[in-house]
């Protein structure tokens, strides 16, 4: 029952992946295997083929509809079976993705210079998000200590203290794979309310936690939660269509709705038709497809804790709560502080270099293990293949 749940997933030809046009397929030449873009390889879920292919048939490539209830509708049903979350549709805004909705409320929530704290190692466009609207990134790195990371809510504090006005958290966390728990959002609550800061939290991989964890919307927390945070999502991840363009501003009534429901009409209207037809198919109808997903995801991540420990043994590793990107401590390899060149240079295997996420990412790479066994055996062989080159 296992291997036929898996089968879907694991039928990958590399060959035919590379007659993809998207970023992951042809940033590198054709030897190199891509495992670095937050692209997974899987064929899209049945319901979401059918609803894009029904609209090319129909030519209904046009503008998105101002009228979005389908939208909203799909996420709240998505939200109350998937997350026990009762939202209400008119808080449900659509934005072209999420980095897209993060900068249009920076603008909104804080001045210029102001200061937004962002938790290093961290997804690379929260730094060239912020600076892009003339705000100022402000740095509050996860603690670690034994392999395990977690939010330092000491050094959030410290950032606030120091002017800090906005909070730009990830959760589930990327590259880590960490899930942030109630009582810690609640406490990111607190202080964001103590020093009259807004929180905008990036749950795009929610969808994506994996078994053993659950997520905890951050606005569905209510109280100062929903005062002053926003929870900003997509099916785009989870599904596999972030090229389609749709990603939803999720706020509770109160002053962050009061915002949102003030950004410009043209903000909706740039987002992407086919995005809206494949997210509310996913979110209304890609249940079992997704269930599937999860246990593809659990089987590679436990794989992969396999694969190194047999061939590259000196790379620390700790299975993410969710996703489908890992973050390898390389340090013990002795490869400096951007291995993923090393690998790319000797292995053939492109993984994103760690100092892309901040200055804790330098000795570490984000390895993409969203694809077949045989793909994420032959990314992990040529890694210690680069390795053995190295050390001659």
């Amino acid at each position: 029952m296992a291997h036929s749940r898996f089968a879907e997933f694991d039928d990958l030809s590399v060959d035919d992946l590379r007659r993809r046009r998207s970023e992951k397929w042809t940033r590198f030449p054709a030897d190199v295997l891509p495992a670095a873009v937050a692209e997974m390889d899987f064929a899209l879920a049945a319901p979401v083929r059918e609803r894009l292919q029904s609209a090319v048939d129909l030519g209904d490539l046009g503008y998105a509809s101002p009228d979005q209830h389908d939208l909203a509708d799909a996420f709240v049903a998505y939200a109350l079976e998937r997350l026990d979350w009762q939202v209400d549709p008119a808080g449900v805004v659509p934005v072209t993705d999420v980095m897209v909705g993060v900068a249009e409320v920076l603008r909104r929530t804080t001045t210029p210079g102001a200061g937004v704290i962002v938790n290093p190692p961290v997804y690379p466009p929260f730094f060239s998000t912020i600076e892009e609207v003339g705000r100022r990134v402000v740095e509050a790195p996860l603690a670690r200590a034994g392999g395990r990371y977690d939010l330092d809510l000491d050094a959030v504090e410290r950032a606030f203290e120091a002017g800090a006005r906005a909070y730009l958290l990830c959760n589930p966390h990327n590259p880590t794979g960490r899930v942030w728990s109630a009582p810690q959002l609640r406490a990111v609550a607190e202080l964001a309310e103590r020093y009259d800061a807004t929180v905008l939290v990036d749950e795009v991989h929610a969808p994506l936690v994996l078994p053993g964890t659950s997520h905890q919307p951050y606005v569905a927390l209510g109280g100062y939660a929903a005062h002053r945070g926003i929870t900003i999502t997509a099916a785009s991840k989870a599904w596999n269509f972030a090229g389609l363009k749709c990603a939803v501003l999720v706020t509770e009534p109160g002053p962050m709705r009061t915002l949102v429901d003030g950004l410009p009409t043209d903000l909706r209207d740039r987002v992407g038709h086919l995005g809206i037809l494949a997210s509310s198919a996913a979110w209304r109808d890609g249940g079992r497809w997704l269930d599937d997903l999860h246990a593809v995801l659990d089987r590679n991540r436990r794989l992969l804790g396999g694969l190194l420990q047999a061939h590259l043994p000196e790379i620390g590793y700790a299975p993410p709560a969710a996703s489908f990107l890992a973050w390898l401590d390389c340090r013990r390899l002795g490869l400096g502080d951007d291995p993923a060149a090393q690998f790319l240079e000797r292995g053939r295997v492109a993984l994103v270099p760690g100092l892309a996420f901040g200055t804790p990412g330098a000795g570490f790479a984000r390895l993409n293990f969203g694809t077949s066994a045989d793909i994420l055996t032959d990314a992990v062989q040529r890694m210690a293949a680069a390795v053995t080159q190295t050390t001659r």
